[in-house]
């Protein structure tokens, strides 16, 4: 049940991370501040920065191992994302697996950060 708490609180500021940094992206594409390209790009680093932060929390609230507690929570978001992908696209593509690579790599670094931070407090 502990595990669970400390999973969806990481999870809970994940999604409120994406939807402030995505709400935040959408008002710079409004007014045409940011487009094309660049837009893809904070698109995609909105969803990285939110992983970290969820992650970090995750492997601060660990107590070893961070870089499994990072792999856990970055399957957690994997399993979410994979979901959703299928539910609305009916398919994988290379592109997708490399997306979900990298957020699993992010998740990792995340949390092993976290662990380290805990250790140095």
């Amino acid at each position: 049940m502990k595990y669970l708490k400390k999973s969806g609180i990481s999870l809970l500021y994940s999604l409120i991370s994406v939807i402030i940094l995505l709400l935040i992206t959408s008002t710079f594409s409004y007014f045409n501040i940011i487009k094309g390209t660049i837009l893809t790009i904070f698109k995609f680093l909105s969803i990285l920065i939110s992983i970290i932060i969820g992650s970090f929390i995750f492997g601060k609230k660990s107590l070893k191992k961070g870089w499994l507690e990072g792999l856990k929570f970055g399957l957690i978001i994997l399993i979410i994302f994979i979901s959703l992908n299928l539910i609305f696209y009916h398919q994988l593509e290379l592109r997708n697996i490399i997306y979900y690579t990298i957020i699993l790599i992010t998740s990792i670094l995340g949390s092993m950060l976290g662990i380290t931070k805990r250790r140095n407090d």
